[in-house]
């Protein structure tokens, strides 16, 4: 057995269920890296109030979507890739852009290419930007605020990424089809 159950709302601690519940309604399922959360109520509660937050700030969910997926290849994290390949194509992101950043290269739409620059640049610089890498962002048209939310939505995909790393949970059947596979270290 699993250290790591696929909780449903009935199997969970208390404290976890109701995020269970809110997930349900907002996807129409428990993604399976929530069912892994939810064995630890302080984790699955903490990363649903940042969730809420970064779906809340002044960024577009193409945007968003396009930094989820960015984070996850470049944290080599294979359920959020596949989750968030399908939900980036669902926002509308193009097929191209999508494929671009699962190859770790960027994407042609310029903005996208900014957002996917930055966050792959503090993820391997460790949050150290240089001034020319901000200045660079705010030069294709976003605010320094926004960094700050890039940063936010950096947070949020940690969680799920080192949780993915960890607890290896099972893709659903409707994200295989955008299945991924780590290139080897």
């Amino acid at each position: 057995m699993s250290s790591y159950p696929l909780h449903t709302i009935e199997s969970a601690p208390a404290q976890s269920r109701p995020v269970l519940q809110q997930l349900q309604q907002a996807f129409g399922l428990i993604p399976n890296i929530a069912a892994k959360m939810a064995g630890s109520p302080v984790l699955i509660n903490g990363f649903i109030g940042l969730f809420e937050r970064v779906h809340a700030s002044s960024l577009t969910e193409p945007q968003i979507q396009t930094l989820l997926l960015t984070n996850a290849v470049a944290n080599a994290s294979e359920w959020p890739v596949a989750f968030h390949t399908a939900l980036a194509l669902k926002e509308g992101v193009h097929p191209a852009d999508v494929d671009a950043i699962r190859h770790r290269v960027l994407p042609d739409d310029p903005g996208l290419a900014a957002l996917s620059a930055l966050a792959r640049t503090l993820i391997e610089k460790r949050g150290r930007l240089a001034e020319s890498e901000q200045r660079r962002f705010l030069e294709a048209g976003f605010s320094a605020e926004q960094i700050l939310e890039v940063i936010a939505v950096i947070a949020a995909s940690t969680i799920t990424n080192y949780t993915s790393s960890v607890t290896r949970p099972p893709l659903e059947a409707q994200f295989e089809a955008f299945a991924w596979h780590a290139p080897a270290p």
